[in-house]
């Protein structure tokens, strides 16, 4: 139970910036932290990077139906996951946050509301949220649970 409240806090810390960000920031108007981070309001139509973000509309539901069915798999996977596999239980309950958290979005809004903007001089990496974050750190933990020896298993 514990990490379903973990991937909760995760949705509702990703929608909540999310919110303040809509009626706070103006669209691609880049508010300056750091000389290398900016809150920059933009709105992504496609998934990972902006794949297929002008493909006309129809990938809005693709990715909407793709992010429901990984949603749920995790739910049924979260469940299943043995007491002494913490981080593997972590990174699943991370990527669930996430991935409800910018489902949502597609669902509400049709698009992903990212605004964490990273760059250097003229770099910049594409600007991303905090369901993003937590799936990423997510599926680290996964990576490294999957490195991870286990009794039993073979050498």
């Amino acid at each position: 139970m514990p990490w379903y409240i973990l991937a909760t806090i995760i949705f509702a810390l990703d929608q909540a910036s999310k919110a303040v960000v809509l009626a706070e920031l103006a669209y691609a108007v880049p508010i300056n932290v750091f000389f290398w981070f900016d809150f920059t309001l933009h709105y992504n139509r496609g998934a990972a990077f902006s794949f297929l973000s002008d493909a006309g509309g129809w990938q809005r539901w693709l990715f909407t139906a793709l992010a429901s069915i990984v949603s749920l798999v995790l739910v049924v996977w979260l469940r299943r996951v043995p007491k002494d596999q913490w981080s593997l239980a972590l990174g699943l309950a991370l990527v669930l946050g996430g991935a409800v958290g910018n489902l949502v979005d597609r669902i509400r809004l049709g698009y992903v509301v990212d605004f964490i903007s990273v760059h250097y001089g003229s770099w910049y990496f594409p600007t991303f949220n905090v369901a993003d974050a937590a799936i990423s750190v997510g599926a680290f933990f996964i990576i490294v649970d999957s490195f991870q020896s286990r009794e039993g298993s073979a050498s």
